[in-house]
């Protein structure tokens, strides 16, 4: 990694934070795996659904109904998304970070437990009330671990830490679909076992999280324990040497003291917070309205429209792409920076969007364009993981200092989660209506998103979260791309203009007693 450009020593990952990141991105491992775990057992599902309604009622589900009850299960997934999302503000600022997670995992042995025992007890609504509870679980996990992963990490290693939490989510669901394969638990005996399986990391969590610390930011900024942020962080960083994540924090403290509680209404009130609440939505919003659910939800169907014999092999090498992309992304986002990464996946996602749309039109006159499709495909997810499905997870933590980042994280998660459950909702219509040529809906939708970022999104790689802050908050109304960052100037003296991905001095913050 790059060392910072204020030639302070470069911070060392150590064995004990690498432990606790890991233990933090099993969280993320859950929600890539319930995400990715209904479609295998679907046609499975539905026949238990119709057994259920024969056994109680003396006849079958329609069709029909059968469809809504399995729309309803899968959607509910991403209604629970919304709830625990926009609950992770108030959950961490009363029991901070890691015991909010531990209590996350409550639910987690909840959910699996009901879905697990649901075929045994002959009940369609334990699989639905347990997707339910399954969704806000996630939804929680989707704030807690970007927000716990950025504050333990280094500044120097915090993008590629942050990345880790896609990573944890796209390995997640590639496991969901390996296991999900009739051979393996998606058999018509096994497919609670594979639904309840989520129970294993949950326990597996909360096994590890004891001997992973408090966030030192949580520690010193909110319940004001300077003693006990410092063992935190000379444990994380191996190194006695910590004052100047100290300093920094109390600078950040200070700032927050002086100011009233942030909340949900303030964030878009407020001008210093109305530009990077908005740019946080966008983000979450470009990565679900890219169409990658899509494409992730009905690759079968697109592999099988293709002419593609074996689409379920072919839906789990997109999954494989979709986990070394993310890898490459891991070490690129501290070299290219959060914004070049976006911009490069947006476009990429772009025209693989345009050749699906060629590819799936003229594939019945030229079977020969079924390989285009799967190219497409699999051009459309390496993309995404470039920089859609990492950077708008951890890029919020960074946008927003102590004070307002947890109701920020609720806004962006719930925006996500809404936007996860209108495309889910709404794609199989659109695709109905407009055949293969759905996906120039989502192309035009990634150029807009790429002009947004273009314009708007500042480069945040190498800076602090209050240089971050004081970069919107110095920024001129005209200006199309917010500073990164506004250090500390002789007066009378304006600030050296920035390249959106140039690397800039910090400078040595003052000292509190001053």
């Amino acid at each position: 990694m790059q060392q910072l450009a204020d030639d302070r020593p470069k911070k060392k990952v150590t064995p004990y934070l690498l432990y606790c990141v890991s233990t933090a991105v099993i969280g993320s491992l859950q929600f890539g795996y319930n995400t990715g775990v209904i479609n295998a057992p679907e046609l499975k599902l539905r026949h238990f659904f119709q057994n259920v309604s024969s056994e109680r009622y003396g006849e079958p589900f329609s069709p029909g109904a059968t469809t809504m009850v399995w729309s309803f299960a899968v959607a509910i997934f991403s209604v629970g998304g919304m709830i625990g999302s926009f609950s992770v503000g108030s959950i961490v600022n009363k029991f901070g970070r890691r015991k909010s997670m531990l209590i996350a995992n409550v639910l987690a042995l909840l959910g699996g437990g009901l879905m697990g025992l649901s075929s045994l007890s002959r009940s369609f609504e334990m699989v639905i009330i347990g997707r339910l509870i399954i969704g806000v679980f996630c939804g929680l996990c989707t704030g807690l671990t970007p927000m716990y992963l950025g504050e333990i990490s280094p500044t120097a290693v915090r993008g590629a830490f942050g990345t880790l939490h896609q990573l944890g989510v796209v390995i997640g669901i590639l496991v969901a679909q390996i296991f999900g394969l009739e051979s393996l638990l998606g058999s018509d005996n096994l497919w609670p076992v594979l639904l309840a399986l989520t129970i294993l990391p949950a326990i597996l969590q909360t096994i590890m999280l004891p001997f992973c610390p408090e966030s030192p930011r949580y520690l010193l900024i909110v319940l004001n324990k300077e003693e006990e942020a410092r063992k935190a962080l000379e444990r994380l960083r191996g190194s006695e040497d910590v004052d100047d994540d100290i300093q920094e924090m109390k600078e950040e403290g200070m700032k927050m003291a002086m100011e009233k509680k942030v909340t949900i209404l303030e964030l878009f009130r407020s001008p210093n917070y109305r530009q990077p609440i908005i740019i946080a939505i966008i983000l979450q919003l470009s990565q679900q309205l890219s169409g990658i659910n899509a494409v992730f939800y009905y690759s079968t169907g697109i592999f099988k429209t293709a002419g593609v014999t074996k689409p379920i092999y072919a839906t789990i090498g997109a999954g494989v792409v979709n986990t070394v992309f993310t890898v490459v992304s891991l070490f690129l986002v501290e070299r290219a920076g959060r914004r070049t990464l976006h911009l490069i996946g947006l476009a990429g996602m772009a025209v693989c969007a345009l050749l699906m749309t060629i590819s799936l039109s003229f594939v019945t006159s030229n079977q020969s364009l079924s390989y285009l499709a799967i190219v497409a495909v699999f051009g459309f997810v390496a993309s995404f993981e470039m920089g859609p499905g990492p950077i708008p997870w951890f890029i919020v933590a960074e946008l927003f200092s102590q004070g307002p980042r947890p109701a920020a994280m609720a806004v962006s998660g719930c925006s996500n989660w809404t936007a996860n459950f209108l495309v889910g909702l709404g794609f199989p219509k659109l695709e109905e209506i407009c055949g293969p040529y759905v996906f120039l809906i989502f192309m035009v939708l990634l150029i807009l998103f790429f002009i947004f970022t273009y314009l708007r999104v500042p480069e945040t790689k190498g800076r602090t979260f209050d240089e971050i802050e004081r970069g919107f908050a110095a920024k001129p109304a005209h200006s199309p791309v917010p500073d990164a960052v506004v250090t500390s100037q002789p007066e009378n003296q304006d600030p050296a203009p920035l390249s959106p991905t140039e690397k800039v001095p910090m400078v040595d913050l003052p000292s509190v007693n001053q």
